[in-house]
């Protein structure tokens, strides 16, 4: 009996794969389970379309990030953090501090766990700083760390 998955199962397939598996074991725990129906002819379509959406709005996505990521190119945040004796920086700028200054004066927001800091930075100057927006897409943004007056 042909089947269409809708979630994951062990050792049979992952969502959306179509499995040729032994009837009783369709009749008695997949179908039962709502792991999968059967392939007919309507449902084959279903799936179909639904890829065909799913394909839509991974290709709005990675548009989305590529024009976000273009955007981000010309951006640079400024943050400031105190100074220790002798010019060395008070602390570290971190991820978080990032995404937090650039929606403050960008208006837009990043997630942290995006930004690709290697380690924090821990120095006044400016920086290149990765932004990851989607597993094909990567900007980059420009941070200028300065000394905090008063």
């Amino acid at each position: 009996m042909k089947i269409i998955l809708q979630a994951d199962v062990k050792s049979l397939g992952k969502k959306g794969d179509v499995v040729d598996i032994n009837d009783g074991y369709a009749r008695n725990f997949i179908l039962p389970k709502k792991l999968g129906v059967e392939a007919n002819n309507k449902n084959m379509n279903d799936l179909k379309l639904q890829r065909a959406k799913q394909e839509k709005q991974a290709r709005e996505q990675l548009e989305a990030a590529r024009d976000f990521a273009s955007g981000m190119e010309q951006d640079e945040v400024v943050l400031s953090i105190r100074a220790g004796e002798g010019g060395r920086t008070f602390g570290s700028v971190s991820s978080k501090e990032i995404a937090q200054a650039y929606k403050e004066q960008k208006g837009k927001e990043i997630d942290k766990k995006k930004i690709v800091l290697p380690e924090p930075i821990r120095s006044f100057g400016v920086f290149e700083v990765a932004v990851k927006l989607h597993p094909k897409v990567t900007g980059t943004l420009r941070v200028k760390v300065t000394e905090m007056k008063g």
